[in-house]
């Protein structure tokens, strides 16, 4: 697989990533045997970034990561990015040293590890981008060998550029794919300036952009596509990244004659974010390991055209940008 610099980490990484949400929570069940083949089978088709964080199924996504690497991982080295701040009230006031060494020594021992390789402020308040403090606690960590490299994982647009301005951020997080544009415009351009790794996740747009969803597809009560479909839960931005289900699906179906003969409508749309300048790795979750090796499959395709970005543009200002270009 096609490798990039993630950013001011200065590990090399895979452009297709694992995001280890489903693993943890909020996705329906996922079983830990199932959990453990989708590592096996991400890592097995070049797969070598898995993003989780401490929140997911609380620690369930950690642990079962860190059985993974204490059994092998597969035997190839791997960068494991986690993320902190969501297991307390969001309030700026609880993001102090403390609340962070406290934090990171539970996922340091969820991952069965002495030094975490990226951590991530995980969307915190935005006042926590302009408080000082905090990155001077981040900077301090990674002098305490707590922590190898530190990034931000951000809900707007507004939120990554304070992140990247910041001189030891060494990633950022943003949900980036074909229903969410925005980032094209200021973001990566900027990261790429200062030499900020972008992860893109939410790339499928929840499931979306699989194609394989329609107006009679349900989800369980306990997955988020049904329990925070209008932002009951947190941003509504995570959820079909804000798209509004029906639109979505009006928007995939004119994409879906772009998918090039033998790809999936997923392949195609993981293909379109790790071709845009200034993208270091996107994370796609998988719920089994057959998802998993598919999407990896994706870092296969041939480059898109300019005929395809073209037309994935003017989906999205037809349909998307009216309903949620001024959110993000």
């Amino acid at each position: 697989m096609q490798q990039r610099i993630l950013g001011r980490t200065g590990r090399n990484v895979g452009v297709i990533g694992l995001g280890a949400w489903q693993l943890g929570a909020d996705w329906g069940s996922v079983s830990e045997d199932d959990a453990l083949a989708v590592l096996d089978a991400a890592v097995a088709a070049g797969v070598n970034f898995i993003d989780t964080a401490d929140v997911y199924g609380d620690g369930r996504s950690e642990q079962l990561i860190g059985r993974f690497l204490r059994e092998g991982g597969a035997g190839v080295p791997l960068t494991v990015a986690t993320k902190m701040g969501r297991r307390v009230a969001q309030e700026p006031g609880n993001y102090v040293m403390d609340n962070f060494r406290a934090w990171n020594d539970r996922s340091r021992a969820n991952l069965g590890v002495d030094t975490l390789d990226l951590v991530q402020l995980h969307c915190p308040p935005t006042a926590v981008y302009s408080t000082d403090a905090v990155f001077d606690a981040l900077d301090t960590m990674v002098e305490e060998k707590r922590i190898a490299a530190y990034g931000v994982s951000v809900e707007t647009c507004d939120e990554a550029l304070a992140a990247i301005a910041r001189p030891n951020v060494a990633s950022v997080q943003i949900i980036f794919n074909a229903l969410r544009l925005k980032p094209l415009e200021r973001v990566l351009p900027a990261a790429a300036a200062a030499g900020v790794g972008i992860i893109a996740r939410v790339p499928l747009a929840s499931g979306l952009l699989s194609g394989r969803y329609d107006e009679h597809t349900t989800f369980g009560p306990d997955d988020h596509r049904t329990y925070n479909r209008h932002g009951e839960a947190f941003d509504v931005g995570e959820t079909f990244s804000g798209v509004d289900f029906a639109t979505g699906l009006a928007a995939v179906r004119r994409l879906a004659p772009l998918v090039p003969p033998g790809a999936t409508m997923a392949q195609f749309a993981l293909r379109w974010i790790i071709d845009q300048p200034g993208v270091s790795v996107v994370i796609p979750g998988a719920r089994n390991a057959e998802q998993a090796r598919a999407n990896a499959a994706a870092a296969d395709l041939p480059a898109l055209t300019p005929d395809q970005f073209a037309l994935v543009a003017e989906v999205y200002d037809d349909l998307i940008r009216p309903q949620i270009h001024h959110r993000w």
